[in-house]
């Protein structure tokens, strides 16, 4: 008995470490080099990156993580899935082609959105696959069947912003289909690794830390602080950058949170490069087993009044199940609380072109 157990543990073991070092989604190690040149940035501690209060989230042991686990697949969740898809705005590829309107954002769900900024495509973390996962059997479908529109439709994107490694963000299926339409890459600390591992020429990828800024054809992008973690397996926590970004233009200034928990950077950022026109701030996958990770609605609305923005747009939400709550209770939370904030707030459907010189994006469309 004893030598079938633990034949049936060896089994397991090499059948993991065989599919985290050969299934190609799992993307790209940090190598000893670049940990030594990360020795440099503010925020790497002990080999890790680390938080503004340098802090990192507590590492779960092996049977807290089968515990979660079993919650999360086995908690029955009232209203955690819609009851049927949900429609999307199809896009006609020529309606993307060759824009040279005023600046607009069409939103594919989740946190993926396309920015259409002075005749400029740039593309934000751009999940387009089905499950936020290394492979569909680890994870349940997104709630729209289809997208507005096919990868396989966008004509020429300029550049794609990426704010962590985490599987709803960085998707390998995704990149693999960008990366003969993609000018460029601009990634936090260590995610180019990923990229790379995926194909992507080296000279196409531009890594910032926070704070740090780069100007890409007139057009300003600055790598800002978030309060989160990275990883895309068990042993690799921690060992690449995560972030926000402000996209910059002459006309317009704009926020894209990526993933984090509520801290004090949001009212840093806006203190230095506020107000902003148009901010798009996490608003969803909460728990209070996580607080320090991912915001409540409540918290995402007063980001927004940290960070001076003009108008807010809740983002992360509507696409996955990724923890416990009804799939609209984020929307109807920070609807809520950013009404008596008195903060202007769109809700677009996904596939629906958000104009910033014309923000009536405001339909309940999920009632």
């Amino acid at each position: 008995m004893l030598w079938i157990v633990l034949g049936i543990v060896l089994f397991v073991v090499i059948g993991y470490l065989s599919f985290v070092n050969f299934y190609p989604s799992f993307g790209g190690t940090i190598s000893k080099e670049l940990q030594l040149k990360y020795t440099s940035s503010p925020n790497f501690k002990n080999g890790k990156f680390v938080n503004t209060d340098h802090s990192i989230p507590k590492k779960l042991s092996f049977s807290e993580t089968l515990g979660l686990t079993k919650k999360f697949f086995f908690t029955k969740v009232p209203k955690g899935r819609p009851d049927a898809n949900i429609k999307v705005k199809k896009i006609d590829s020529a309606a993307i082609a060759d824009y040279q309107g005023p600046t607009r954002l069409i939103w594919f769900g989740h946190s993926a959105l396309l920015l259409q900024i002075e005749g400029k495509n740039i593309l934000i973390d751009p999940m387009f696959g089905d499950v936020a996962a290394p492979h569909d059997w680890l994870g349940t479908n997104r709630f729209n069947s289809q997208m507005p529109i096919d990868i396989a439709e966008l004509n020429k994107i300029d550049a794609v912003v990426i704010s962590h490694d985490h599987y709803d963000h960085l998707d390998y299926g995704s990149i693999k289909e960008l990366r003969p339409k993609v000018g460029h890459y601009f990634t936090p600390l260590g995610v180019g690794t990923h990229l790379e591992a995926w194909g992507v020429a080296k000279d196409r990828i531009t890594e910032l830390d926070w704070w740090q800024d780069i100007d890409f054809k007139g057009i300003k992008l600055v790598c800002t602080p978030a309060q989160h973690f990275s990883g895309r397996k068990f042993d690799n926590g921690q060992s690449t950058l995560w972030g926000s970004w402000v996209i910059q233009s002459k006309e317009e200034n704009i926020f894209f949170s990526g993933d984090s928990g509520y801290a004090p950077h949001f009212k840093k950022i806006g203190d230095s490069y506020g107000p902003f026109k148009f901010a798009m701030i996490e608003c969803g996958q909460y728990n209070d087993m996580w607080p320090d990770i991912h915001m409540f609605p409540e918290e995402t609305a007063q980001a927004a009044v940290d960070l001076r923005a003009k108008t807010m747009m809740p983002i992360h939400w509507g696409s996955f199940k990724l923890a416990l709550h009804s799939w609209t209770d984020p929307v109807e939370r920070v609807t809520k609380k950013a009404r008596e904030l008195e903060i202007p707030m769109v809700t677009p459907q996904i596939g629906e072109f958000i104009l910033l010189d014309d923000l009536n994006n405001n339909t309940t469309w999920w009632d």
